[in-house]
């Protein structure tokens, strides 16, 4: 049994940086271009709508902000459980991210935005 030991970043084998992040799936590493605009501007559009113009708006009716903001992320991080457990864990965040800009400036659009921009980076991260 080999045992590797990195002590600095130029110790790590070369491959262990050619391969892909963990969250990369078939589709991310070989997009096509329905691919791509599904995940930079259909899936943003029609998820912040429901989420933020939907969901967010009509909880911060009914509650305060926290609760409001926790929940429209965790309902989020749910809708995305199709791609797997990783995935709807990794998308909590942004999730809690595009609520805290609903919040401040309440405009679903901006979230919608940043979402595609948010998935285009993945997409970039992943072909790269």
């Amino acid at each position: 049994m080999r045992v590797l030991t990195v002590t600095t970043i130029t110790d790590c084998p070369t491959n262990v940086f050619a391969s892909p992040p963990f969250f990369c799936s078939h589709a991310l590493l070989f997009p096509d271009a329905g691919t791509v605009v599904r995940l930079v501007l259909v899936a943003p559009l029609l998820e912040e709508w429901i989420m933020r113009a939907g969901l967010h708006a009509w909880l911060l009716q009914r509650t305060t902000a926290l609760p409001a903001l926790l929940v429209c992320a965790l309902v989020f991080s749910t809708l995305h459980l199709s791609a797997g457990l990783t995935a709807a864990m990794l998308v909590f965040w942004p999730g809690l991210l595009f609520g805290v800009i609903y919040q401040r400036w309440r405009d679903w659009r901006l979230c919608a935005l940043i979402h595609g921009l948010c998935n285009l980076l993945v997409i970039d991260v992943c072909v790269s």
